[in-house]
């Protein structure tokens, strides 16, 4: 379980140029959820969700994972518990590096480094059985450099890579905003699969809204640093993209349709 309390954030504290992020933001995400959280651009989705990997240190609040508050732990501490995949392609893996060797640090990560060699006998092999249910040939493909692959590919390694020691939270950061509609959707269902085979705790962020009310179990909207709404699935189950803009315009009658729609797409 995470649960998030009274959540704060600046940037830039005590300067002209200081942006409030988070306002006192508090959630409680029970395991085995499935969240999507949605926003205009500036809502601190990505800033919450650092702040929850430890990207980001806090001004205020807390942040409590399996019982354990993490607050104050490094980035690098938590890396064992949580799984996280990026916008962009490129971050997840090390392009210089071999498939198999971008999996063998995945597969060590929050362990204590140590002189063995590179990768073992047993572990090239299940790499290779892993990769397989991928379906994109990756298990032949061991020793090839991570930079070879495409956009589709490399993304569908970090999923897999950030999955590999299931993880107590997964977080996914509009993981497939860089990719075409056809690959984002074939990296959604995996998404999907992995998710529910393994019965991941997920917070994804998303502005595609058809997605997130077709992937999501819960819905979270965000503005300005704090939660709007938080849709239950059975809520859920009768918006429509529509409802949702409405929805965020009601509680936002200030806010110009430009303001939201711009990056908050329709499908």
């Amino acid at each position: 379980m995470l649960r998030i309390s009274s959540l704060t954030k600046y940037f830039a504290k005590g300067t002209i140029n200081e942006v409030t992020a988070l306002r006192s933001v508090s959630l409680t995400v029970r395991p085995g959820e499935f969240i999507c959280v949605i926003g205009s651009n500036g809502s601190g989705k990505s800033t919450l969700m650092g702040c929850v990997s430890g990207t980001y240190a806090p001004d205020e609040g807390s942040i409590v994972l399996d019982g354990v508050n993490v607050t104050d732990w490094a980035e690098h501490k938590r890396a064992r518990q949580i799984g996280r995949v990026f916008q962009d392609p490129l971050s997840g893996t090390c392009a210089s590096m071999t498939i198999e060797e971008n999996m063998a640090l995945a597969n060590r990560r929050g362990l204590p480094r140590t002189l063995k060699s590179g990768v073992t006998k047993k572990e090239r092999e299940y790499f290779r059985s892993v990769l397989s249910q991928l379906d994109l040939g990756l298990e032949n493909r061991l020793q090839d450099s991570v930079g070879l692959l495409s956009g589709g590919q490399r993304q569908s390694l970090t999923l897999l890579m950030s999955t590999l020691l299931k993880p107590t939270l997964l977080l996914l950061d509009e993981h497939t905003a860089a990719l075409d509609p056809k690959t984002a959707g074939l990296v959604m269902d995996l998404t999907r699969e992995i998710v529910e085979k393994e019965k991941l705790t997920t917070v994804m962020i998303t502005h595609n809204m058809q997605q997130a009310l077709s992937f999501g179990r819960r819905l979270i909207m965000m503005h300005r640093g704090t939660i709007l709404k938080d849709f239950t699935a059975l809520e859920m189950r009768s918006l429509t993209v529509e409802d949702l803009l409405r929805k965020f315009h009601v509680a936002n009658p200030n806010v110009r349709d430009s303001a939201v729609t711009d990056r908050m797409v329709l499908a």
